[in-house]
Formats: C-alpha cells, sequence, structure tokens
C-alpha cells in the first residue's frame, strides 16, 4: 500500500457519529435536515467524515439559535 493510501479517512457509520458527539441518531438526522451537517448518503445509510463534522462544529453550524442537546 503507497503512503498516499494510508492518509485516507475512513468513512464513519451512524453509530460512530452518534457515539462521537454523544448525541442522538434523531439529533443527527435533524442536524443533517435542517443545519447542513456535512453527511452523505450511500444507498440508504448515511456516512460520515470525522474532519468534515469536525470543522462543520468549529465554524459554528452545529450551534445555530435554538440548538439543545436533546433536540
Amino acid at each position: 500500500m503507497s503512503k498516499d493510501n494510508l492518509n485516507i479517512e475512513k468513512w464513519s457509520s451512524m453509530d460512530t457519529i452518534t457515539d462521537y458527539l454523544d448525541v442522538s441518531r434523531e439529533t443527527v438526522l435533524q442536524w443533517i435536515n435542517n443545519r447542513n451537517m456535512p453527511a452523505h448518503k450511500v444507498g440508504r445509510q448515511w456516512k460520515f467524515k470525522l474532519s468534515e463534522v469536525d470543522e462543520w462544529i468549529r465554524s459554528g453550524s452545529a450551534a445555530e439559535k435554538g440548538n439543545s442537546e436533546n433536540e
């Protein structure tokens, strides 16, 4: 395997992202639909790049008015 292939970020599942952010599946789905959370539909499953999600959070998009942890 080449060095370039070692640096490719893996796709994360919905279960991984809910654990990573400590929120429910429903919250993640609301963020995808209402706050442009970076997510990619692959078949019937949502996939995520943790680096994209981290950047989205840092940009302030996750903390828009009315945001609550249990949304």
